[in-house]
């Protein structure tokens, strides 16, 4: 804390952007100003010297994001304040720092010469669509509990449907999973199979085989939930127990005690030492005072909620983003929507430009 506060003192701050996600209370002393750093549970807050604090989670509803963002110039400022906080402008191609903005409102860097705007270096580089009808698909996207479909954002902000998925498939790589931390205390893990619905084809369309946990025309699904914590879940080739280990020995703590289903997948478990449980659903059995895979079985349903309720229908191709989506929303699931706003307008700055990202055609 002494190192980070030393260097910022060199510098004139004009406005800093704070992040956190723990109750926190800091004082920093800037050039002889004394400033106070607040950052509340799950709250992104804009802090300018001279001004009011903005709160970026106080935006409740799609009138205050464009009561506050109805213009792109406003959007391009609020994207500025958060790359830039400390106004020191660094150049997205050569690193060099202090680079001038220039008449046209677009910087300049003193070294390599070469013009910029503040969109370069996010997944907002190179649109052609207005940033209010970014900002306003960002906080849609957030707000609502079952995700919002292409069609319905095309309504909303009045662009083509195609537009429209575009613009979703940009902003769900905001959602993609942390492979850092590990789920710990009691940890369910279960398998959610995906389509291959073979009911109402014609008898020669049908493919033979696909019944129980066949992958012929099924994609599998595999999730871990920590009681009352945060989820993970990962489209996989199979469920086999090669397949799952994998991940639960990457993202599951070694002290953790695991539930299942019966699943062969999961006999291993008992072999290495886990504190492993498991129910016994093929004899009716789905809770024994607390084991049971109730949780991970409503995340599912939560999931299944946003796919055929929402989005209908989803292609193996994009499934693990709409994984992502799900996921994200159960890890959120106690913040406000203008919380999750926040936290997206966060990221959408701080993440890899859209070209390292970009979607195939």
């Amino acid at each position: 804390m002494t190192n980070f506060s030393n260097q910022l003192s060199h510098h004139q701050i004009n406005s800093i952007l704070i992040a956190n996600y723990s109750l926190l209370y800091t004082f920093f002393n800037f050039s002889s100003s004394l400033y106070r750093v607040l950052a509340q549970s799950h709250t992104i807050f804009v802090i300018v010297k001279g001004k009011d604090m903005v709160d970026l989670s106080k935006y409740t509803s799609l009138i205050d994001i464009l009561m506050h963002f109805d213009t792109p110039e406003k959007c391009k400022n609020a994207l500025a304040q958060s790359r830039w906080a400390d106004g020191d402008v660094i150049c997205p191609y050569c690193g060099r720092h202090h680079c001038h903005m220039r008449k046209d409102g677009r910087y300049i860097c003193s070294g390599c010469r070469r013009p910029f705007s503040v969109l370069v270096g996010t997944i907002f580089e190179n649109t052609k669509i207005s940033l209010v009808k970014w900002f306003m698909a960002m906080y849609l996207l957030s707000s609502h509990k079952k995700g919002v479909s292409s069609c319905q954002l095309m309504r909303d902000i009045n662009v083509t449907q195609t537009t429209a998925w575009y613009m979703l498939q940009r902003l769900r790589t905001l959602y993609t999973q942390s492979d850092e931390n590990e789920l710990d205390g009691i940890v369910e893990c279960d398998e959610l199979y995906l389509g291959g619905r073979e009911k109402n084809k014609h008898e020669s369309k049908k493919t033979e085989g696909t019944q129980g946990r066949s992958t012929k025309t099924k994609t599998p699904i595999f999730g871990i939930v920590e009681r009352k914590g945060d989820a993970k879940a990962f489209v996989v080739e199979n469920t086999k127990a090669a397949t799952l280990r994998t991940y639960i020995e990457q993202f599951i703590s070694d002290n953790a005690v695991i539930m299942t289903d019966e699943s062969q997948s999961y006999e291993w478990l008992d072999g290495e030492g886990y504190a492993h449980y498991a129910v016994e659903h093929g004899a009716g059995q789905y809770a024994k005072g607390l084991l049971s895979t109730n949780v991970i079985e409503g995340f599912w349903a939560q999931f299944k909620r946003m796919v055929f309720g929402t989005y209908h229908y989803v292609s193996k191709k994009y499934l693990q983003r709409y994984v992502d989506e799900a996921v994200y929303r159960w890890n959120t699931r106690r913040w406000s929507a203008g919380n999750r706003f926040a936290d997206m307008f966060r990221k959408s700055v701080f993440v890899l430009r859209y070209s390292d990202v970009k979607i195939a055609a």
